[in-house]
Formats: C-alpha cells, structure tokens, sequence
C-alpha cells in the first residue's frame, strides 16, 4: 500500500490506543533502521523515544533480525506446557544476569501482565491481599495493572479492583516532604511509607510495588538508601518486594537489571520491554526461590496460550548475546558520562525553562518550568487542550527538526536506543536546545 491507502485504512479500521480516534492523525511510517526511522515522504527522525523506551536495540538490528527469522524456521509456536530449547535458554539467560536468589522465570506477553502475576504470585505467598505503590507510577493498563497504577491514566477506569493503596515516593526537585537534599527526601519518604504500613495493616499487606526507577512518571532515581530502606521495612513486616522493570531493566540504567545499580535484591521483578526491544511482545517475572517454593506442590493458577513463544524467548536470547558481544551496557555508561550529563546540564544552564535534568544509564529526564523560582510546571499536570499547546510547540519543533521525542507532561524524555552513536545523541540534545528557545519565552521570570 502506498501512504494514502495506509492513512485510509488506518483511520477507518484502527481503533488507536489511549487517544480520541477523530482527533488523531498518525504518521504513516515506511521503516527503520538503527536509531532512525522515516515516514513516506523520506523525512527521518531521531528515535529519541526509542518507540515506547523498549526499542533497546535499535531498528531492524540484523542479528536480532535474523534469530526470529532462525527461530520461525525451527518452531514458530508450541504450548506453555513443553520444555523447549528457546524457552529454558532464555530462562537461564535471564536467572543467571538477576540478582540473588531470583533464578526462575514466568513469561508474560507483555509488562501489565507481568506486574499483575508478580502481585498474584505475591499474594498467593503472603495470604495477604494489599498492594502498595506510587503515586507517580504506571504499571499497565489491564485492570489489575491500571488499578495499581498511580497517574492519572487510572482516573478514567475507576473504580478498579480493590486493595490497592498509594503513596508518595521521593522526588527531590517537588519534595512532597519539604527536603532539602537527597538524605532528607530519603529519610521522610520511608518515614512516610512505614507510616502508610502502619495505618493500612502491616498483617494485611502483601506487596509493596515500585518502579525501580521512575519511568514515564518523570526518571526519578531513587536517593541513596530508599530502596535498601524499602527492602528493611518488608523484611521487617514480611511483605513483599517487587520492581516493576519494565521499562529501566535491560540496559536501560546501564546494568541488566537497574537494582543491580543500588545493590538491592528484591523478591520478584516484572520485565518487558527492553529484553528483546519489542521485537516479539514478550514480558515476564523473575521470581525467588523462596516464592516459588511456594508453588512446589500447590499449582499456580494462571497461565497465558503465549506465555514463553518460541519467538519471542528467541529474540530474548539473540538480544542477550547482542548485549554481550557489541558491548551495550559499557556504551551505555559511556554515554551517561560523557555525553547525556554534560549535555544536558549545559542545557539547564543554558536555558531558563529547563528546571531540572536529572538521569541514570540512557534514561534521562528534561523538567521543564514556567517560573525559576516557584518551579510553576511548564504545563500543568496531566495538561490537555489549550493548556497543553506550549510543549506541543516545543515537541512539534523537535520533530520539524528530525528528532522524535518522548514526552509526558511537562518533561522531554531522553530516551533513545541503547546502541545509539555518541554522535547522534549529541545531534538529538542539539535539536532539543533549539526547540528550548521556545519554552524560554513562557518564563516569567
């Protein structure tokens, strides 16, 4: 099909996630390849999103490639129930690179189902019923996964399944404790949530649910000792611990899982995205001994048809091996270093919209502000309408200029593929640095 008949069909047939179908027009996009893909007029862009922070590799990586198309040729699908060489190769790869204790894997198709079966799986252990999790998270958007999420994606689907409580988790620049430093916002924000579990029942609590790091919810790396202190107070209460990785696991913090960065070991972790870059939808949960035990002689009930495809835990072992061989996780601390911290603290420096930069690996975050001193939001939260017009400016000059950007309220979001050349990053910022001319014009002050 040429652009038109794609448009056409695509309008008339493709009911568009989280969107208003009449008020959309998507880009009809012709491929991709490495950090950059085009559209059908020859326009190329910048993947600084890399799609939906899960395109780790890159577009149309040739060996990831070439291992479906291997795996496709061997076995396409087989039942959940066999023990198949891709399935138990990818498991191994997965248990041998978490940390402690977690040497087992349940596959998902994708990351809402992998946070609701890590709850599950925790409830089932505790007998306990409560979750708790952030305000500033998103876990999914099936009903357990919308339910456990804290941004305002879980306003329209309310009222959601029961037992879920949030709380604030730290966030230094807009400190909910009134902190000064990163000490101060760890200390008060465990302080907050031992009084949460205190007022909701320890006894009734199974699982306290974060986001090792912070993703769509603004990149907010946890301050030193919040995690551990999180690890202590489940330790203490028997509840337990699960990092939702969805988005910062594989590479993306610079390590194969992003707790292996705070030296913490929780009890379960769900995966996505990043372990194959979307390439087949594939999610999962690594899961301690300890918990799976449990489920020694008792059945575990639940299960998915596609849970483990061959495809997919093919792709998940090529993009292991692809880590390994081309090096990604040093590229990805070498970027950290040398080009996304300097460059975008010459950014805040530079320009008075930008509030705050803050990052970890290649998952950074560009706050953007409307008032120096106040920190007044460059858009107000969850913004739409005509509220929203001043970053859809910033973001529609960004993409004028060849570079795609992830955007959530008021922040650009600093995410391109792993594999993404220093260069090339370097030209992204560039692009954003011009765009910031135009949010400097809001500020007044």
């Amino acid at each position: 099909m040429d652009k038109a008949e794609i448009k056409k069909y695509d309008s008339a047939h493709v009911f568009h996630s989280w969107s208003a179908q009449s008020l959309i027009d998507p880009v009809a996009i012709a491929g991709g390849s490495g950090s950059w893909f085009w559209d059908y007029d020859g326009k190329r862009y910048l993947d600084f999103a890399s799609q939906l922070v899960n395109l780790n590799l890159g577009h149309q990586h040739p060996k990831l490639v070439a291992a479906i198309q291997e795996q496709a040729a061997k076995m396409c699908m087989i039942a959940p129930g066999f023990a198949v060489e891709a399935r138990s190769e990818a498991a191994r790869l997965i248990a041998e690179r978490a940390p402690g204790d977690l040497d087992m894997v349940f596959f998902t198709n994708g990351g809402a189902e992998a946070t609701e079966n890590a709850v599950r799986m925790a409830r089932l252990h505790t007998g306990r019923q409560k979750v708790l999790t952030m305000y500033r998270s998103y876990h999914g958007s099936t009903s357990g996964a919308i339910a456990f999420t804290g941004d305002p994606r879980r306003w329209p689907n309310e009222p959601t399944v029961g037992g879920v409580v949030h709380f604030h988790g730290p966030y230094l620049y807009r400190s909910p404790f009134s902190a000064t430093n990163e000490v101060e916002e760890s200390e008060r924000a465990l302080k907050h949530l031992d009084e949460t579990i205190m007022l909701e029942g320890a006894t009734s609590i199974a699982a306290i649910l974060i986001e090792t790091v912070v993703g769509t919810n603004g990149i907010l790396i946890p301050p030193p000792g919040y995690l551990q202190g999180i690890r202590d107070l489940c330790d203490r209460h028997g509840i337990i611990m699960i990092c939702d990785e969805v988005m910062a696991g594989f590479g993306r913090c610079g390590e194969w899982f992003a707790v292996n960065a705070f030296d913490v070991v929780p009890d379960l972790i769900a995966f996505a995205k990043g372990s194959n870059s979307g390439y087949v939808p594939v999610g999962g949960v690594v899961i301690s001994r300890r918990i799976s035990d449990t489920f020694n002689k008792r059945a575990y009930p639940g299960g998915l048809t596609y849970s483990g495809h061959a495809l997919a835990c093919g792709s998940v072992v090529a993009s292991i091996n692809i880590f390994e061989e081309e090096g990604i996780l040093d590229h990805v601390k070498m970027l950290a270093a040398d080009v996304f911290k300097p460059e975008l603290e010459a950014l805040k420096a530079k320009h008075p919209s930008v509030g705050d930069v803050r990052g970890i690996g290649a998952f950074w975050a560009i706050e953007l502000i409307r008032n120096t001193e106040t920190r007044e939001m460059f858009v107000p939260f969850n913004a739409s309408g005509d509220a929203a017009k001043p970053m859809l400016e910033v973001v529609a000059e960004c993409k004028a200029n060849g570079v795609w950007p992830f955007v959530h309220f008021n922040r650009i979001q600093v995410t391109p593929p792993l594999n993404t050349s220093a260069d090339d990053v370097r030209h992204g910022i560039a692009v954003i640095d011009a765009a910031l001319d135009i949010a400097d014009r809001y500020v007044t002050n």
